[in-house]
């Protein structure tokens, strides 16, 4: 009698410890339990760490709460001024309504991306192609806002969402590197005009302090030989004034010759029929 007492305890003992390691279960820091009894969800959402269910009554659904990357694939559109771009982003997201990420969504990450790429292609198409190269937080900004919309609803929370890369066409990268080096070239131009401007009116308060002295001249001519001389060359420059040069030119040209008026030494008077020269 008593060994099978002794049986029937350890058949219970074993019965139990069975139904407990079948109704056992772990859930990681980074996850959150949802347990569905019947198909109804009960009691409240299992922290981390050991926990129990009823088998084949319970069914417990893990959710992670890590921060989640997804790429978007590049989505192709035509911008505001009529310019053909292809853009990719990335998304940041996680779930911090682990029973409404698995009860009001059939898969949350499945929704998250085919929202990222509807919102990306509406961004390509309200925007510009100056925004999309230079203004990208604003459209970030606003691209989260699109996606993190209907996404309360599903116990996701979009934390970042950044555009990686926009293609162009091959002739518009040609287009713009020809538009850069044309305002580069402006700009050039325009410097060396300004020291054009500078260096001439430096050169007008030069004239003119050399010329109320004059020796100020040969000084500037001294130095400029020795510059010259400086450079251990064979040949020596000396430039002259031009005024001397203007000098020997008037030197050069021969004097007018004047003839003398002329004489009547009779002092006939011109005959009246005569025409007078």
């Amino acid at each position: 009698m008593l060994e099978d007492l002794l049986a029937a305890g350890a058949a219970v003992g074993i019965a139990g410890l069975a139904y407990v390691v079948a109704g056992a279960r772990v859930v990681k820091q980074y996850e959150r339990g949802v347990v569905f009894r019947l198909g109804r969800v009960v009691g409240d959402i299992r922290k981390p760490g050991f926990t129990l269910v009823i088998p084949a009554v319970d069914k417990l659904r893990k959710v992670n709460l890590q921060i989640v990357t997804m790429p978007v694939p590049g989505q192709e559109g035509i911008t505001r001024d009529n310019v053909t771009v292809r853009v990719d982003a990335v998304v940041y997201f996680k779930v911090v309504d682990p029973e409404a990420a698995i009860v009001n969504v059939e898969d949350y990450r499945f929704a998250v991306s085919q929202m990222a790429q509807t919102s990306l292609r509406s961004i390509i198409g309200k925007s510009e192609l100056d925004d999309l190269l230079s203004d990208r937080e604003k459209l970030n900004q606003g691209l989260e806002l699109m996606i993190d919309s209907p996404a309360v609803g599903w116990g996701v929370q979009i934390d970042r969402v950044e555009i990686k890369d926009v293609s162009l066409p091959d002739t518009m990268k040609r287009s713009m590197a020809r538009q850069a080096e044309a305002d580069r070239e402006r700009r050039a131009r325009i410097i060396n005009a300004d020291a054009e401007l500078q260096a001439s009116k430096k050169l007008a308060e030069a004239a003119q302090q050399m010329e109320d002295t004059p020796s100020a001249l040969q000084l500037r001519l001294l130095q400029t030989v020795v510059a010259v001389a400086a450079e251990k060359n064979s040949t020596l420059v000396l430039p002259f004034p031009v005024e001397l040069l203007r000098f020997l030119e008037k030197a050069q040209q021969p004097a007018p010759v004047t003839l003398p008026p002329p004489q009547n030494p009779q002092n006939i008077p011109p005959h009246p029929d005569r025409a007078t020269p």
